[in-house]
């Protein structure tokens, strides 16, 4: 069996811009993964037929490297092929990238943030979400360094400029729903559209705040910004959306839904393994999971810090949905005007699968 980080064939829609592709795990890596979590289940079944005629998936997501950890852990553990399968996790250039070859029979699974599926849902996709693995957006609202005793809460953003990566991006859905909350009419503030790297211009001073990610959390924090809501702690969430907003997870066509049950329950029992070795592992193990290309010229020891200090708020202990949650982005979603905000969550949900 091959290591991670081969490149297969391509996909069979052109449109799909393919970053890199994970698949498989040696047996030496996997018996190692697999001693590492030990306690999460039985090993005695393992070799044998676990290796012998496993079923071949593909699953596409985004490539932000908080999202892509449970699946790289779950890979490298083992926990794909202890339950029959050879999963190929495909990398594509953001959430609505793999959507869109679920939805063009590229791939057999989607894994992306619970916006960009009722945004695909709502223009036609019909899709299906089965499990969850992420339970809060991945982005936080900093101010710039020079303005962080001035800029204290979201009610000061007023007349000012902010950085999301995209309008209508799940980020960009949250900074309008943030500001409506505090009582800003949206129509007063000022948003760039400058991608995922906010972290320049915020660092100097170009944009008075934005929606970021980490690394670059951190790295404004250290350069003196001040966090005025970040959405990926639990205590935040709780505070400003009420609980725990749904992101990552997984869909299927609606189609397929009958057809692949014992598939998609195999693939949700070896998350729900992932998720809690995530819990468990040492940060630095986890990070040595992912695949170099993604973090090439990244800081490791920055990244194994970040998981230490996010993970029990960001990931879930198990696949199964919360529904709450998921009407959560719903209504935030519809607050800010968003075409999500239409879709109706029974529509877009198959919670029976996992139970």
């Amino acid at each position: 069996m091959s290591n991670c980080c081969n490149d297969l064939e391509p996909l069979k829609s052109g449109d799909v811009d393919v970053l890199h592709i994970s698949r498989g795990v040696s047996r030496r890596d996997f018996l190692r993964g697999a001693a590492g979590a030990a306690g999460l289940t039985a090993m005695g079944g393992i070799v044998g037929p676990v290796w012998a005629e496993q079923k071949r998936v593909r699953l596409a997501f985004c490539s932000q490297l908080l999202c892509v950890v449970p699946y790289e852990a779950t890979r490298a553990a083992g926990f794909f092929a202890e339950e029959g399968l050879d999963v190929e996790l495909v990398y594509t250039r953001g959430g609505s990238a793999a959507l869109q070859a679920l939805n063009g029979g590229a791939v057999d699974y989607a894994a992306t943030s619970f916006d960009a599926a009722l945004n695909a849902f709502s223009s036609g996709a019909d899709i299906v979400r089965f499990a969850s693995t992420g339970r809060l957006p991945l982005f936080a609202l900093a101010t710039s360094p020079d303005l962080a005793g001035e800029l204290e809460s979201v009610e000061s953003l007023q007349g000012r400029t902010i950085g999301v990566s995209a309008l209508g991006n799940a980020d960009h859905a949250f900074m309008l729903y943030l500001l409506s909350r505090a009582g800003v009419n949206p129509e007063s503030v000022e948003f760039a559209t400058v991608g995922t790297n906010l972290y320049d211009a915020i660092r100097l001073g170009q944009l008075d705040a934005g929606m970021v990610q980490e690394p670059a959390l951190s790295l404004l924090e250290e350069s003196g910004s001040r966090v005025l809501v970040n959405g990926m702690d639990i205590d935040d969430a709780r505070e400003y959306l009420g609980g725990a907003y749904e992101f990552m997870g997984v869909a299927v066509r609606r189609e397929e839904l009958e057809a692949r049950t014992e598939e998609m329950q195999a693939l949700a029992r070896a998350l729900g393994k992932g998720l809690r070795h995530v819990q468990s592992a040492d940060p630095a193990q986890l990070v040595e999971s992912l695949p170099s290309e993604i973090i090439t010229g990244g800081d490791r020891d920055q990244l194994a810090n970040t998981l230490a200090r996010y993970r029990a708020s960001l990931y879930p202990e198990a696949v199964n949905m919360n529904l709450e949650a998921m009407q959560r982005v719903i209504d935030v979603n519809q607050a800010a005007g968003g075409r999500g905000g239409s879709v109706e969550l029974d529509r877009i949900v198959a919670p029976g699968v996992v139970g």
